[in-house]
Formats: structure tokens, sequence, C-alpha cells
């Protein structure tokens, strides 16, 4: 069984899969998964427990508001972001996820969102953190992730796309149009994080496929060009989720990094 579990932020339960570290790593720092723009606990599939087997440490992964299991957003309501929703998870929710669980200075592994708000994270609170991963992640709007980003809202509104988000998240309407909506808004498209990068003291591992419809590799190379000591991969044949296309790759590069 999934060692599932729930905690409450904010007045919101969010669900938590919590993998314990084996013996021997007990003191190494746990490893923290933040998900995509879509994603969930369960979306990640099975790459936490890989991952654990891999390292052995304390793998950790929660929904966010409105995503999985947890609390969802109101039903019907449109607009539940404003174009600030990552600095808010990163320098308001994500300390006291981290707090929750008794985490200190953990390995943060972003992918996407998550990746971004790994960043943020890591800009914000510069000796929280022992290490930083990010996937895909997302430092200014590109047209190129505006164009897929369009194209997913037709693909939910002409396929079975919400049907298979519904097997993952309490209302799979209210999780995509929130997303969504913030992203295609005026106000969003002068979202830009690169300032913030210079903060970034931890050691970094930026991965990045090539074949990635939702950012260019200018994604990775301005946080090589703001963070000298970031390790910059970058994986052939790969699109928008390299921990899920090119597996072995990525942990492979995660456990020789952390």
């Amino acid at each position: 069984m999934k060692p599932l579990r729930h905690i409450e932020i904010n007045g919101h339960t969010l669900e938590v899969l919590d993998i314990p570290a084996l013996p021997a790593e007990r003191a190494a720092p746990p490893l923290v998964l933040l998900h995509e723009g879509l994603g969930c606990v369960a979306m990640w599939r099975d790459f936490p427990q890989r991952l654990h087997a891999r390292t052995g440490r304390r793998v950790v992964a929660y929904s966010r508001r409105g995503y999985g299991g947890s609390t969802p957003h109101p039903p019907g309501v449109r607009n539940v972001y404003g174009a600030d929703y990552m600095h808010i998870e990163a320098i308001e929710v994500a300390p006291k996820v981290l707090s929750a669980l008794n985490i200190e200075n953990p390995v943060l592994i972003g992918h996407s969102d998550g990746a971004t708000i790994a960043l943020i994270f890591a800009a914000t609170f510069p000796t929280a953190l022992s290490k930083l991963c990010v996937m895909a992640p997302h430092v200014f709007v590109e047209d190129i992730s505006v164009q897929s980003i369009r194209e997913a809202r037709i693909a939910f509104e002409t396929t079975e796309l919400p049907a298979k988000l519904a097997k993952y998240h309490a209302d799979a309407a209210a999780t995509f149009y929130g997303w969504n909506d913030v992203w295609l808004s005026d106000a969003f498209r002068s979202f830009n994080i690169v300032p913030l990068l210079n903060n970034i003291t931890v050691p970094m591992l930026a991965i990045q496929g090539e074949q990635d419809a939702y950012g260019t590799m200018r994604q990775i190379d301005e946080i090589g060009l703001h963070v000298p000591s970031a390790q910059l991969l970058k994986i052939k044949d790969c699109g928008h989720a390299p921990w899920l296309a090119r597996t072995n790759v990525v942990l492979d590069a995660l456990v020789q990094f952390v």
C-alpha cells in the first residue's frame, strides 16, 4: 500500500505520499517532489518509489490545493489563481508543508510549475535547502508555452481529456481551468523570475527535454547564465516530462547529483 496521509495547511487538507528512509539513510536530506500544473501525487506514478529504491532516502510528494485528493477549489469558480500563484505556493505554502512534515534542508525536485515553485523557494530561502533539481522549469513565458497551453484547452474541451484527468483530481474542470486560465491571461505574459535566479546558492541540477513543447532550451540556459554552479542536462528525444519519458536517465542523474 502507498504510504498516503493528509495534513492541514491554511485550513485546507493536502494529500501527502511519504515514503520513509531506510535506516542507513535516515540522516540524509529527504527528497521532496513538487508536481506540474496538472499533476498530483498519483500522477507521479511509480517515480517516487523508484527514486526511493535507488537512494534509500525519505521521499515525499504532496498535491497542492485543488489537485489530486487535496481540498478542491469551490465548484464552478474560475480565475482561482493570480499571476503570482507560484510565488504564493513557494513562499507561503511550501514552508508550512515542510514544517508540518518535520522536513529540514531537503532536496527539492520540481517538474514544470513545480520546478518554478522550487526555484522561487530556493531564491527566497537560500539556506533552507540541501540541493535543488528542476525539470522543464518556467523562468519566463515563451510563445511556445502559450501556444501549447491553448492547444491543451482545445483538447480539454473536445477530447476525452476531462475523463482522464477526473481519474486523478476531485474536480477536473476546476483543476484544469485554474491552471489554464492564468497561463492564458494577459497578466501572466510578463511573468519572469530570471532576476531571482541570482539569489540561488545551493547546488542545482536543471533538466530539460530537447523536444519540450512547453518551453525552449532557453529556460535552463538562462539558469546556467545566472547560477554558474548549476549543472545542465539536456535530453535528446524527450519532451516536457523527462522523469516519465526518460526515467532511467533522470534517475541516474539524480542519484549521482544527490
